[in-house]
């Protein structure tokens, strides 16, 4: 299995220009949001000694697997993913709970609106999107954008170091 630095650094290469990385902030966690939606039907609630009510769904299974993968990577990046996708299954299992059309409509708009600017992004950078060529893209894209504001913040300098020398710095 490959290691965070070398997931962050394959990813990065497709993401050196400080526009394609904007678009990034925005637009992935759109899709995140769309893509837990459209999987949060159908959903079953049970109840958990501990946890109480919970809702059953494709999105919690893909949620639990996702967020094992980012934990195996990097427990504090790891746990920050597990926060910030929580927070969008929270948000967005009411939405799947609408009415179809609503759910639908909204959900896919959404998607397409986040892939949109995806695009807009690789246009900027004048670089095919990193899925293209690795599949894993699509499951590092998250993390990439969380990654990036750390780094913002002044975070995990080391890490965004050694990413910097492997991709070179964002422009």
């Amino acid at each position: 299995m490959k290691t965070l630095e070398q997931h962050l650094s394959e990813y990065a290469k497709y993401h050196r220009d400080q526009r394609n990385i904007f678009t990034h902030y925005i637009g992935i966690p759109l899709i995140v949001f769309a893509f837990l939606s459209l999987l949060s039907r159908p959903a079953f609630e049970v109840t958990a000694p501990v946890v109480g009510a919970l809702l059953l769904s494709p999105a919690l299974f893909v949620w639990v697997i996702g967020n094992v993968f980012y934990l195996k990577l990097d427990v504090k990046l790891g746990l920050t993913m597990v926060v910030l996708t929580g927070v969008l299954l929270y948000i967005a299992q009411p939405l799947a709970q609408s009415a179809t059309w609503v759910w639908l409509s909204v959900s896919i708009g959404i998607f397409v609106g986040g892939w949109i600017l995806q695009f807009v992004g690789h246009h900027f950078e004048g670089k095919k999107p990193a899925f293209v060529d690795d599949i894993m893209g699509l499951a590092i894209g998250p993390l990439f954008v969380v990654a990036e504001l750390g780094f913002e913040l002044g975070l995990r300098g080391e890490l965004q170091a050694k990413i910097e020398e492997t991709s070179g710095a964002v422009h």
